[in-house]
């Protein structure tokens, strides 16, 4: 009999709005994670309100919890929901050998997390995202009106786990965080030295001895902040939309992203600005009461982003904005990961050594021009090519075949 040859989605069946959505989600990303690669997050109080942009550094704080925080993030988390939706539903036209095929490519995914998780920076969600895709088969033969009250749940779990942790007074995280302490005296990384090592470091030795340690405290931040129950309600969310291809025929779900969107910013906007106040404030209402605070205003306005967004796109879809949105999107995975690749290299002692050095304002307009060059780079690319780099590199290693990189019409 023979063998089955599979191919990935070819350049011209791609949607351009998931692309640009992916671009936009590609935004907030960096803006949330260049903070703790300049090492502004690990500075005191102290140090931060030394700063000669201390006072721009406080409004810049604010907005960043207020607009930035968890919105994006689920966003994110949303498109690569509906992005397994679409490789499930391929798996499911194949077979068993189809499914064969998205087990591979997510166990692919959690080695590319792994490597980028354990050897660039700890901040990695690529590794949960793929343990956490794993388990969306299982949801393939539920109803739609059962996917939303499993999606539900799971975005509300959190709140409970929140409640009974802290009526009990434990901590979930607790050996992680022995096991980061442990590692931290084995090396002498002391609260003192925290947020200037990586400044410091000399050798990637030094680096890599950070980064473990970083990892331990990424294992603490996902139980504390319940983030395997969030992903997966919103994987389970995006899975519902793309089953439902709503992105297919936006014209047709105008009203429905008119309410989403009219609801999640008039919901969205004013409780983010508590949840921004309570984060600056250190939680001044407790765990429980911030973990409401979060499902109640994050979760809304990251639906209104997607929302607005697609109407805006409905309104303007020859608009050049959406291509230039559109390129960073396709390399999504590229563009991750190398955001991560010049945060090293600008912020850490084996680069520039910024670190540790820039305030807040300063960070983020440094973000804001990495994204840009992003932006140029993936246009560029993408004339010569058919896919991003890492993104060549991940269909080989899923399809075990090679595929041409060339645009063959550019060349």
């Amino acid at each position: 009999m023979e063998k089955v040859r599979y191919s990935p989605v070819k350049p011209s069946e791609r949607y351009v709005i998931l692309d640009a959505l992916r671009g936009f989600a590609l935004i907030g990303i960096i803006l949330a994670n260049y903070p703790e690669f300049s090492l502004y997050t690990f500075q005191s109080a102290e140090t931060a309100a030394s700063m000669p942009s201390a006072g721009i550094d406080r409004v810049v704080r604010f907005l960043q919890y207020f607009l930035v925080d968890g919105k994006f993030y689920t966003l994110f988390s949303l498109l690569f929901g509906i992005g397994f939706s679409i490789i499930i539903s391929h798996a499911a036209e194949r077979g068993d050998g189809g499914f064969r095929l998205f087990y591979r490519r997510m166990a692919v995914l959690v080695l590319i997390g792994f490597v980028h998780l354990m050897f660039i920076w700890s901040g990695d969600i690529l590794m949960l995202y793929a343990l956490m895709g794993m388990a969306l088969p299982l949801f393939r033969g539920v109803s739609d009106k059962a996917l939303l009250r499993w999606a539900a749940f799971f975005v509300l779990l959190p709140v409970f786990v929140d409640a009974a942790t802290s009526l009990l007074g434990v901590s979930l995280s607790a050996p992680a965080v022995r096991a980061q302490w442990h590692y931290c005296r084995m090396y002498g990384i002391t609260e003192e030295n925290f947020g200037y090592w990586l400044r410091d470091a000399d050798t990637y030795r030094e680096v890599f001895q950070f980064l473990v340690q970083g990892a331990l405290v990424r294992v603490q931040e996902f139980v504390d902040g319940n983030r395997y129950f969030k992903v997966m309600g919103l994987f389970i969310l995006g899975f519902y939309i793309g089953r439902r291809k709503l992105y297919a025929d936006l014209s047709s779900h105008k009203a429905l992203l008119r309410r989403v969107a009219t609801v999640g910013f008039a919901v969205g906007l004013p409780l983010s600005v508590v949840y921004a106040w309570s984060a600056v404030g250190g939680h001044p209402f407790g765990t429980v009461a911030h973990s409401v605070l979060y499902l109640v205003s994050v979760y809304p306005l990251g639906l209104a982003y997607m929302s607005g967004l697609c109407l805006l796109y409905l309104r303007s879809r020859n608009a050049r904005l959406w291509r230039w949105l559109a390129a960073p999107g396709r390399m999504a995975l590229t563009n991750y990961i190398g955001q991560s690749v010049v945060g090293m290299f600008l912020f850490y002692g084996i680069g520039l050594g910024l670190g540790a050095s820039v305030g807040l304002a300063t960070t983020e307009l440094i973000a804001l021009g990495v994204f840009a060059l992003q932006v140029l780079f993936s246009k560029f690319w993408l004339h010569y090519c058919q896919f991003g780099p890492l993104e060549w590199v991940w269909r080989m290693l899923n399809y075990g075949r090679t595929f041409c990189l060339w645009n063959r019409q550019n060349n």
